[in-house]
């Protein structure tokens, strides 16, 4: 098996998008609990966007992590 080297140099853009396409996914499911009469429909969608919005603390903070890393390896 091959190491691949640590390669960190588009960390913040990759989770910046993973980012922007939560927030999509969020809002999708927003239009849909709103359009729905389907009660366990609604209830997953909000369980899942909870889940989402999770996950958006978890990489806010890992992409402030990865540019303060960015900042010091241009040092």
């Amino acid at each position: 098996m091959k190491n691949h080297p640590d390669d960190r140099s588009d960390n913040v853009e990759r989770i910046q998008t993973n980012i922007d396409n939560t927030l999509r996914n969020i809002e999708a499911a927003e239009e849909v609990i709103a359009g729905t009469p389907d009660k366990k429909k609604k209830k997953d969608l909000k369980a899942k966007n909870e889940r989402r919005n999770d996950a958006l603390d978890a990489m806010r903070h890992e992409i402030q992590d990865e540019a303060h890393d960015r900042q010091k390896r241009k040092k």
